[in-house]
């Protein structure tokens, strides 16, 4: 199975939904565990990487890019 691809700062959808409704989190640290911030709460969790790249769905948006355009 090919690797996703994400970096520090990029904005991404998990399978599940967070308890307080939101489902977008930014990638605050990377390591051998991933530590994710909820958009909606701030709420941070850390999870190790294998399970994080098995939980995301998806990427909304890079840590590089410009949100408007």
């Amino acid at each position: 199975m090919e690797r996703k691809q994400f970096e520090l700062g990029d904005v991404v959808q998990m399978k599940k939904p967070h308890p307080c409704g939101t489902n977008a989190w930014k990638v605050i640290r990377m390591g051998m565990d991933i530590r994710i911030k909820c958009t909606g709460c701030d709420h941070s969790v850390m999870i190790p990487r294998l399970e994080f790249e098995r939980k995301l769905k998806k990427i909304l948006s890079r840590a590089g890019e410009d949100p408007q355009s």
